[in-house]
């Protein structure tokens, strides 16, 4: 595109909610609105996505879902097992508390996370609704078993499994393996997968942590803090996961900035490994993602939130 047909177009583009935009500042198109489901409970970085997530000026939260922790996880952290999907809920409902939203989506845990999410994909919005996961498939099997159409109006962005070529197990998918399947075999659901390969790539230093992040606000500080209450079995070097953030990438950012490949859906066997294809069934699998590009845009998110909140 030459550059005068550049500028227009930026010109003509409609200008973003003002979440997390600045006064004065360059214009940015809405890309989505987003529900997002994540394990709350466990790894603080789910909490991260979804603070940035819900600063974010080119999407529009409209629903956060919490799931239950591999019960074998959950014992390890001292949790109740049974109650997980509702320590993370509480996690969520208190993020939002200390971000100061105008307008709060709602959090919603156990039975009615499905029902949420069906609900929320048929509303009628010119914006299209992506379903941003970062845990296991639990909720999203939950809502698509409920009303198998919605496959139809919404598509999936999971933080999970495998990009190796036999597959193997991954924490998101052997939680419930069960959802995974139905979600990745028997439904039509347009899905982007951002594997381990990918996630684990997005580490933060915890010198950057403590000097960079925390000092920016309350709320910075709050996510950081999470980070130093982290079960006894974890015992982090000089860095510490933003895993889930990748999320963000995928939904909030320029398109371009989530290369993939599609490759074809298969089975998915007991032990993870891949199977046969699914006939007729892709997926995008996110590769080379800018973990970088990420954080910066999340710090300066934060900053801009402060200014704001004066």
């Amino acid at each position: 595109m030459k550059r005068r047909h550049l500028l227009g177009a930026i010109a003509a583009l409609p200008v973003a909610h003002a979440l997390g935009g600045t006064a004065g500042g360059i214009a940015q198109r809405p890309l989505a609105r987003v529900i997002v489901d994540n394990d709350f409970a466990g790894d603080p970085d789910g909490l991260v996505a979804l603070a940035h997530q819900l600063l974010a000026p080119t999407t529009r939260t409209v629903l956060v879902t919490s799931s239950a922790l591999d019960p074998k996880l959950a014992r390890l952290a001292g949790l109740d097992p049974a109650r997980s999907a509702e320590d993370g809920l509480r996690l969520a409902r208190e993020l939002l508390r200390r971000a100061r939203l105008a307008v709060r989506p709602p959090v919603v845990a156990g039975a009615g996370a499905a029902l949420a999410i069906v609900d929320a994909a048929l509303r009628d919005d010119p914006l299209p609704l992506v379903l941003a996961c970062g845990g296991p498939l639990t909720n999203v099997a939950a809502a698509l078993r409920v009303r198998p159409d919605i496959a139809d109006r919404m598509r999936l962005v999971w933080i999970g499994g495998t990009a190796a070529d036999a597959g193997g197990p991954e924490y998101n998918l052997m939680t419930d393996l069960a959802a995974a399947r139905h979600v990745f075999e028997s439904t039509r659901l347009p899905i982007v997968q951002i594997p381990a390969e990918e996630y684990r790539r997005f580490q933060v230093s915890v010198a950057v942590l403590d000097t960079d992040i925390a000092p920016i606000s309350p709320l910075a500080r709050w996510l950081v803090d999470q980070y130093r209450h982290l079960p006894p079995f974890v015992r982090p070097g000089a860095t510490l996961t933003f895993g889930d953030s990748p999320l963000v990438t995928a939904t909030a950012f320029d398109p371009a900035a989530t290369p993939s490949v599609v490759r074809p859906v298969r089975r998915l066997l007991d032990d993870g490994r891949y199977g046969e294809p699914v006939p007729g069934r892709e997926i995008r699998v996110a590769h080379s993602l800018d973990p970088r590009l990420n954080i910066d845009d999340f710090a300066a998110l934060l900053r801009a939130h402060v200014r704001r909140a004066g």
